[in-house]
């Protein structure tokens, strides 16, 4: 979530255990390393390839992730403790490496999501009315009834798909075609096995 400039992690040191959080070299993230983290948590390991296409699709347009940009932050967030990788081989190209969290990057991770969820989704809330009313009164006063309406339909449309897309996000999770192995999100190339996961 991008609600500030560094997300600071000391007020959750204490509450997680010391030996969980020992190898842990950083005290602030970024807003970027921070949503590379939810990313890789709800897919539970992701190589940067889908990394890279799952925070496109994230940003829909409004930032373009790009290797020159993932990859180091990728390679900082494992040196400091927040990421494990391991090396897998594509059956049709070389070896990739696959990112996870390690469990105080996982841990960290739920405490500052449970600790600010109400207040993000708060944030969310007053973002999209002031979004909607710079849209709105973008337009002439005659037209801002007719754009109203539009913005009201595509609001309540988007409402319902978020409504629908939490319990399956949960209950649904893709396998691989191969393993079986459960993989979180749409992948290119499944993270455990390495085989292709497009149809």
């Amino acid at each position: 979530m991008w609600l500030g400039k560094f997300l600071d992690l000391e007020d959750v040191r204490s509450k997680i255990k010391q030996e969980i959080f020992k190898k842990i070299k950083k005290n602030k993230l970024t807003p970027l390393e921070f949503t590379i983290l939810e990313v890789i948590f709800n897919s539970n390991a992701l190589s940067g390839y889908d990394i890279i296409q799952t925070l496109n699709k994230h940003f829909a347009g409004t930032w373009k992730a790009k290797s020159g940009t993932v990859y180091p932050i990728l390679s900082k967030l494992q040196r400091n403790g927040f990421l494990n990788f391991k090396m897998v081989k594509s059956p049709i190209g070389p070896i990739r490496k696959i990112y996870s969290l390690t469990n105080a990057g996982e841990e960290i991770l739920k405490l500052k999501v449970n600790k600010n969820f109400y207040d993000q989704l708060k944030f969310l809330e007053n973002f999209i009315i002031e979004l909607a009313s710079i849209y709105v009164k973008s337009h002439p006063k005659q037209a801002r009834k007719e754009i109203i309406d539009e913005v009201q339909t595509t609001l309540n449309e988007s409402f319902e798909r978020i409504k629908e897309s939490i319990p399956s996000t949960l209950r649904f999770k893709a396998k691989c075609n191969n393993c079986g192995i459960e993989i979180g999100r749409k992948v290119a190339y499944c993270p455990f096995c390495g085989t292709s996961q497009t149809v």
